[in-house]
């Protein structure tokens, strides 16, 4: 038999039982099937309380069952914001190198409360956000080696500010990885390398 068909022919079934369990779904126990939902989205990744709210209001869930469902999930340790909130950030900072501010904004847009932010922000010392910092300006540096200084200079403050990091530590880091004046003359391109206009 062949094994496109054998697959093909498996998948009609699948989307079969799906639709069936959709129909059958309706006539369920409504907080059975708000569990369901919040322990699908549960099983794709770690979310928040709120955004389990907003997945179950977008689905209809009335919503003294979806607090009563959210509450039970809370009571047995599957929701936790606070444990949400640290992996996200150090996640978030590993993957996409994200400044304290832009984890703070992501925090929020996410619906973790302002205490469970501060915890998990706490763990990102100035030390840390410095070295992702340097740590971005250097990648992106080697991208960039054709073009003048002050083009690069601008781009990287840009990049690190858009990333959520101090236009202060933005500047120095830029400043500190990017070559100096000396060697910018030396180079050819003048005393302007560092105008950001």
């Amino acid at each position: 038999m062949d094994p496109a068909r054998s697959t093909a022919a498996s998948a009609v079934p699948a989307r079969e039982d799906r639709s069936a369990r959709r129909r059958v779904a309706g006539d369920a126990d409504p907080l059975e099937t708000a569990r369901e939902i919040c322990l699908h989205q549960l099983a794709a990744r770690q979310r928040s309380r709120a955004e389990l709210e907003a997945v179950l209001r977008r689905r209809g869930v009335a919503e003294e069952i979806a607090e009563q469902v959210l509450d039970r999930l809370t009571e047995v340790g599957l929701i936790d914001d606070e444990a949400f909130a640290a992996a996200f950030v150090s996640s978030a900072r590993a993957g996409r190198g994200l400044g304290r501010r832009a984890l703070a904004g992501e925090l929020r847009r996410r619906g973790v409360g302002p205490e469970a932010s501060e915890i998990a922000l706490a763990a990102v010392g100035a030390e840390d956000e410095e070295a992702t910092a340097r740590s971005l300006v250097a990648r992106r540096l080697r991208a960039m080696e054709g073009l003048p200084a002050p083009v690069r200079v601008r781009r990287l403050v840009a990049l690190l500010t858009r990333k959520g990091y101090s236009l202060d530590l933005a500047m120095r880091v830029v400043a500190e990885s990017v070559p100096t004046e000396d060697e910018e003359a030396d180079a050819g391109l003048g005393d302007d390398a560092y105008d950001l206009r």
